[in-house]
């Protein structure tokens, strides 16, 4: 599998998650002029989720959260930004997660960053 497909398989399979969790996906690779988010989704406590997917075979290189940069957490507060002003959603508290993906196993990390 070549890593664009093994993205899209690591996405899908974290969006399933989320849904299983009660999270209403609300956009998949969302892309904006600051960037892309992988998974925009409503929390049930109505809290708007900006998640990025994050997969890895080894960890040769570190866990999968470690490779959310700085300069990609600035660019997901680019685009909250964006949406939620398109949206009109501004009122909703907005939070950033990773979701890592290690074989078969998913690693969700609620508010991994912030601003």
């Amino acid at each position: 599998m070549n890593k664009r497909a093994k993205g899209t398989s690591a996405e899908e399979r974290a969006a399933k998650y989320l849904a299983g969790k009660g999270y209403v996906i609300l956009e998949r690779n969302l892309t904006l002029s600051g960037g892309e988010a992988d998974i925009v989704a409503k929390s049930r406590d109505n809290v708007l989720v900006f998640a990025e997917v994050k997969a890895r075979d080894t960890l040769c290189y570190g866990s999968p959260a470690e490779a959310v940069t700085y300069a990609k957490r600035l660019r997901y507060k680019k685009i909250a930004e964006q949406y939620t002003a398109s949206k009109r959603l501004a009122h909703l508290d907005v939070r950033f997660d990773v979701i890592e993906i290690f074989g078969e196993e998913i690693n969700h990390i609620e508010n991994a960053f912030d601003f």
